[in-house]
């Protein structure tokens, strides 16, 4: 019985390396998109509302995609929702390809947006999902370490795609950057087609939609907080000091993808070094590091009304910012997983995800809105209210691990789904 439970958890962590690595490519490519169509789309006159519009059912569908998606990956297995989103991405990246002409057609750039945030949801759920199948259910140090390694490395490598995406554009032009990103993503999509054995877990076809809404107060607490957290980074990130350092400070594509990249990728080394500084992370410690997190945002803003040079105030604040907004990510990542049901990790994480797109989109929006009518300044000030809306739900986290959800569970074979 032991043999054969070592047998499958095997196959489980063989399946997990794969389902990874489909994310690291899938991950890569979608940062790269963003910054291609961000700045293809600005350079072409559209103003920065529009700019953001054209992310608009990328993080719309991110929401109906992580609540949809868990039940899938419930029901089908997370093979099924790894595979759907690889070829979701090739589709994305094929409808801006091959129809030059209907770029000038802002709907049609919305719709090839909303399937590469499909694409992108449905490979991170599907990932994340993987760890709570290999982990033993009494390791959770082991689990705060894989999940701080995977999301740590997944940002350092979408601050790749934004090095690459600026890079390629400069070098090589829109479309045939496109056509490189392709050739990643079809790659993984044959390799995980090949390597991949069984479903990684198992599927239940009785799974029912309704259990996507969680009665766990604490993933409930927690995803609430997500929303304002991730709303807090996107107010700024998506288009405000892109564009404030493009137009009003003067860098080029290539230096804004390279900070961008340099931002991002140090914010996964901190995520993936989390563990070595922050010790059994409970619920206080997601209050506390976000209200620490709302003092940066706010420190920027002041600093450009009080005429601080704008590239130094705006490089140096958002290292800070990032620094903190990991570790404070890195928590939250490990929280989820530990909250989660055993028998409903599929659905809870797509449940907490759902809730990370709901502020990306938040955030997404008001970007372009504050930025355009007011400045810059506005973005970061609308970044500091969220991340204090953030440490304020943190506060009915539980503390203590044994309060943060983790539990012995009886030795079983574990499914996505109750």
């Amino acid at each position: 019985m032991e043999a054969a439970q070592d047998s499958r958890r095997t196959a489980d962590l063989r399946n997990y390396v794969l389902v990874t690595g489909a994310y690291w490519a899938d991950t890569i490519t979608d940062g790269a998109i963003r910054l291609l169509v961000l700045f293809y789309f600005y350079e072409r006159g559209y103003s920065p509302i529009a700019v953001a519009t054209l992310f608009l059912f990328y993080e719309f569908f991110g929401i109906v995609t992580n609540l949809v998606g868990g039940w899938l990956a419930a029901r089908l297995g997370l093979r099924f929702t790894l595979l759907g989103g690889l070829a979701t991405q090739l589709l994305a990246l094929a409808m801006l390809l091959v129809a030059p002409e209907s770029l000038l057609v802002v709907p049609y750039v919305m719709v090839a947006q909303a399937f590469s945030g499909i694409a992108k949801d449905l490979t991170k759920m599907s990932s994340k999902s993987a760890i709570k199948l290999v982990v033993p259910e009494d390791a959770s140090g082991q689990l705060y370490r894989w999940v701080s390694l995977l999301t740590g490395s997944k940002n350092a490598l979408k601050g790749v795609g934004f090095f690459l995406g600026g890079l390629l554009l400069t070098t090589t032009g829109f479309h045939a950057a496109l056509g490189v990103l392709m050739g990643l993503v079809a790659t993984a999509l044959v390799v995980v087609l090949v390597l991949m054995r069984g479903d990684l877990g198992r599927p239940d076809r009785k799974a029912k939609f309704r259990g996507m809404f969680s009665n766990n107060r604490s993933v409930n607490a927690l995803a609430a907080a997500r929303i304002f957290l991730f709303a807090s980074r996107d107010v700024w990130f998506v288009v405000g000091v892109p564009v404030y350092l493009r137009t009003e400070q003067g860098w080029s594509f290539w230096q804004v993808g390279t900070f961008l990249a340099a931002w991002v990728i140090g914010y996964g080394i901190v995520q993936a070094a989390a563990p070595r500084h922050i010790r059994d992370p409970d619920g206080h410690t997601a209050t506390w590091l976000a209200f620490l997190l709302a003092v940066f945002p706010a420190a920027i803003a002041i600093a450009l009304a009080a005429g601080t040079d704008g590239t130094l105030a705006v490089v140096v604040g958002l290292l800070v910012f990032g620094l903190v907004f990991a570790l404070n990510s890195a928590v939250h990542s490990y929280l989820i997983l530990a909250y989660a049901d055993g028998d409903k990790v599929a659905m809870n994480v797509g449940f907490y995800y759902m809730a990370n797109a709901g502020g990306r989109l938040a955030g997404t929006v008001l970007s372009g809105v504050l930025y355009q009518w007011i400045g810059l300044q506005a973005c970061l000030w609308a970044s500091a209210v969220f991340v204090l809306a953030a440490g304020a739900l943190s506060r009915s986290l539980p503390a203590g691990r044994a309060a943060a959800g983790w539990r012995r569970a009886p030795r079983r074979r574990r499914s996505m789904a109750g």
